[in-house]
């Protein structure tokens, strides 16, 4: 019998950027980079993300979907993340940061 199972996503992203403000979002996001990157690149790699990916839960994660993950964000073309790209990554699969209301945030962040 196999089940059609949905799951909804909530975006904690916009209510962490109201909280914390737009500099201490950014910290948090270098953060979770911190903890995903492998320690001696000093980026995130497909085997830290695989090494890591239980911290998100995402143990029984294919090789083929860490692959996907790694390509989405993967600006430079070199087969990782680098700081920049995982937050311009983490901030486009936010839909609530990409509305109009959160210019403001950018604008706040660019200011400081």
């Amino acid at each position: 019998m196999e089940l059609d199972i949905a799951v909804d996503f909530e975006d904690y992203f916009p209510s962490m950027m109201e909280r914390l403000g737009a500099e201490g979002f950014i910290v948090e996001l270098c953060n979770g980079f911190r903890l995903l990157m492998d320690g001696e690149r000093g980026l995130i790699t497909f085997e830290s993300l695989k090494r890591n990916s239980i911290l998100l839960g995402l143990n029984d994660m294919r090789d083929d979907e860490i692959v996907c993950m790694l390509s989405e964000g993967d600006l430079d073309g070199d087969g990782a993340l680098n700081q920049v790209e995982f937050c311009i990554l983490m901030f486009r699969l936010s839909p609530g940061l990409m509305d109009n209301g959160s210019k403001q945030w950018v604008d706040e962040y660019y200011v400081m």
